[in-house]
């Protein structure tokens, strides 16, 4: 069994140090929970506004960002994901999320394939490389990052290579209450696997933030669920065990309706166009 925790926060923008503390006692307080993996929102350690980031933070401070973000996890005893912007070696800007362990090592890196709105445009680059897998604590396990959840693409892409564990890193604002409720329990079921979704909340460079973050269970249910406030989120996710996952099979176990195996890739293919 894993335990699961999720950051809901209201993140300063440009305030590096207020962020990275408020992410410390949120670590410090799930790691004394039982909790082996915190999930904090999008761009958190930095706050979310695009334009202002571009505009006016410096990409030479990232490697002690995230020097700082690995002594984190140390310290407690838990590994993070944690999201950033990142600069890539042609000079873009780009909106990533990491996965490190409990001493501080990379495990998992993705760059966002979907920008949000003209902010997100107007900053960063969309990247292009598909969501990868990595085994973590007996749960295979891949990342996306916010926007990217809403396309089905995007979760299936983590599902069809083994993915049991999605989890999102988030800024959604609100008005938007459908993608938590709705449209994250439907990823979470037609891919049968769990989708954890942490978000941002309170105000930030103007943006009100719902909120709401959610863990959906691979048959559609909610695992856990955030008010509209500041909140530690807990879930409980079964170890599925040596080769029991159902997506790298494309099987499904019980009464579950057997989405993956049943897919039709080659029949798809000829729809395009």
């Amino acid at each position: 069994m894993v335990l699961l925790a999720l950051m809901q926060a209201n993140s300063a923008v440009l305030d590096v140090q207020a962020n990275c503390d408020a992410l410390e006692e949120a670590a410090r307080k799930a790691a004394a929970a039982g909790a082996q993996l915190l999930l904090t929102p999008e761009l958190f350690p930095v706050g979310y506004a695009p334009r202002r980031l571009r505009a006016d933070f410096d990409p030479g401070t990232l490697p002690a960002v995230r020097q700082a973000l690995a002594d984190i996890a140390r310290r407690n005893g838990i590994a993070l994901v944690y999201s950033l912007p990142a600069v890539t070696a042609a000079g873009e800007w780009q909106i990533t999320a990491t996965l490190i362990d409990e001493d501080g090592q990379e495990l998992l890196n993705y760059a966002k394939v979907h920008l949000f709105g003209p902010e997100e445009r107007d900053a960063f680059a969309a990247a292009g490389a598909a969501p990868g897998v990595v085994d973590f604590h007996g749960l295979k396990t891949s990342l996306v990052i916010c926007y990217d959840i809403e396309f089905p693409e995007s979760a299936r892409a983590a599902a069809v290579r083994g993915a049991e564990l999605l989890l999102v890193p988030t800024a959604l604002a609100g008005g938007f209450d459908a993608v938590p409720q709705l449209l994250i329990r439907a990823r979470a079921l037609e891919n049968q696997l769990t989708v954890a979704y942490a978000n941002h909340t309170g105000t930030e460079e103007g943006c009100d933030f719902l909120g709401g973050s959610v863990v959906a269970a691979p048959d559609g249910s909610l695992l856990a669920e955030a008010g509209a406030g500041t909140e530690l989120l807990f879930a409980e996710l079964a170890d599925a065990g040596p080769g029991a996952s159902q997506n790298a099979a494309g099987d499904a176990s019980g009464d579950a309706v057997a989405y993956l195996r049943d897919r039709r890739p080659e029949i798809y293919r000829s729809w395009d166009g």
